[in-house]
């Protein structure tokens, strides 16, 4: 099965579709907008968590102001930074449900971190009988958009309502796929979930970037999965690839990111790259 255009992509550069970004933030009146980022795949294990922590560190040591919202019932980005979820008494649940301010369930960390707790596993029920329950995150952040230069968002393992909440309230989305062929399939339902949110709740959402990760280039069918993703997306591919390292699961033990566990490691570096490109905007993309 083909993957051609699965996320909406253009390859003209005057179409409605997804083009990769020209290293040009837009502006408005001056004033460089925040740039709101959801991670979204709906297969766990793809490295969602490690890069929304990790690229934020990366652009904290870039002087960026960053907020990072675990959106994720299972609370691995509150644990990453040395939190325990079962500890947490207000959460994202209380931020989506109860309207709570978000401020009082932000923690200060390696970045800014609005916390997660198992309570949150009760979120979408919770959420289905209220009206506008779609843009319950989106209203959430509006007060504090202006306190940072990038929100990342992390979710859950799913296209349910927790994630459609992070896509209605993102300008732009990053997919992290497993270098193997399931991981790739995937995507095709995600491209479902957001043709539903650009026709009907937020028409400005757009893929910043397919991210390639748990890359093992010493396997045939890693770099084959990676030519595919470039067949059918060309310069939306990250030149980046997160290979597969220790380091990535160590950090978390240690309540890290892996910029500070090891700053000076290859796997430290593979996400200030990631960095790099997600500001530049990188057009031009070669081979790993």
């Amino acid at each position: 099965m083909r993957l051609t255009n699965i996320l909406g992509r253009h390859n003209g550069a005057d179409g409605d579709g997804v083009a990769a970004h020209d290293g040009e933030a837009g502006t408005n009146n001056g004033v460089t907008p925040t740039h709101v980022i959801a991670f979204a795949n709906q297969k766990g294990g793809v490295a969602k968590t490690t890069t929304t922590l990790n690229l934020g560190v990366a652009f904290r040591e870039r002087g960026l102001r960053v907020l990072a919202i675990d959106l994720d019932p299972q609370g691995n980005l509150t644990m990453s930074q040395g939190l325990n979820p079962d500890d947490i008494e207000r959460s994202m649940f209380d931020v989506l449900v109860h309207r709570l301010p978000i401020q009082e369930v932000i923690r200060s960390a390696e970045v800014d971190l609005a916390v997660s707790s198992i309570d949150l596993a009760g979120a979408e029920l919770a959420l289905s009988s209220l009206i506008g329950r779609e843009r319950a995150l989106e209203k959430a952040l509006a007060p504090i958009r202006g306190d940072y230069d990038y929100i990342l968002i992390d979710t859950p393992p799913s296209l349910g309502l927790l994630t459609i909440n992070a896509l209605v309230a993102a300008n732009g989305v990053i997919v992290p796929v497993q270098c193997e062929y399931l991981s790739l399939r995937g995507l095709v339902q995600l491209q479902a979930t957001l043709e539903m949110i650009r026709e009907n709740l937020n028409p400005d959402v757009e893929i910043l970037g397919i991210l390639p990760t748990m890359f093992d280039r010493r396997t045939l069918h890693a770099r084959e999965a990676v030519e595919i993703l470039r067949e059918n997306f060309g310069d939306l591919v990250f030149n980046t690839r997160i290979r597969k390292t220790i380091r990535y699961a160590e950090a978390p033990v240690k309540g890290q990111s892996v910029l500070q566990y090891d700053p000076s490691s290859e796997a430290a570096e593979m996400y200030r790259d990631l960095a790099k490109e997600v500001l530049n905007g990188a057009k031009t993309r070669q081979h790993a």
